[in-house]
């Protein structure tokens, strides 16, 4: 997309399956993004070049993904003054993705990074443009409409367990 508003980097292509997710939100909300791996440990001196540039490219909000030691969103944060949102991905080298979790969200005083769930792209890519709809009209009502939609499934979902019965066989799941 021209004029990225987001950045989302991994530390490896093989995370784009779990931060695909973020980008997949951020088309639906129409909020311009980049999508690129930035390894902290095996492209240190490109991860600092992403990190002090962003700012001056555009860019509103960085979202990081890592497995692991997980040190990618924190680094990116010692070196921007954009906020971070970290995204722990549960990697085959994970040790069930508790690693990728602490090392997201242990940061130390100063050097803050928002962490989301172990996998969780999705929302990280919805915090990203609830801070980009803080200066911009669109986007806020955008968020606002998918907010509605959420009420509006939850909604049909009550209803027709109500009607169904709570037995998971009459509503459709199998366990």
């Amino acid at each position: 997309m021209n004029n990225p508003k987001v950045g989302i980097i991994m530390g490896s292509k093989s995370d784009l399956k779990v931060m695909s997710e973020a980008a997949e939100i951020l088309e639906e909300l129409n909020v311009p993004f980049e999508v690129t791996v930035v390894s902290a440990h095996r492209t240190p001196e490109r991860m600092v070049d992403y990190a002090k540039e962003a700012q001056a490219r555009g860019l509103q909000v960085i979202i990081a993904g890592a497995g692991g030691a997980a040190h990618l969103p924190g680094m990116v944060a010692s070196i921007t003054s954009l906020p971070v949102i970290g995204v722990p991905v549960k990697s085959r080298n994970s040790i069930d993705g508790w690693d990728s979790v602490l090392s997201i969200l242990q940061m130390p005083a100063g050097v803050p990074v928002a962490t989301v769930a172990l996998d969780g792209a999705k929302n990280a890519g919805i915090l990203a443009a609830q801070i980009v709809a803080t200066a911009d009209a669109q986007v806020a009502e955008k968020i606002t409409q998918y907010k509605a939609s959420l009420k509006d499934k939850v909604l049909k979902s009550a209803e027709e367990m109500e009607e169904q019965g709570w037995k998971p066989k009459e509503i459709g799941f199998n366990r």
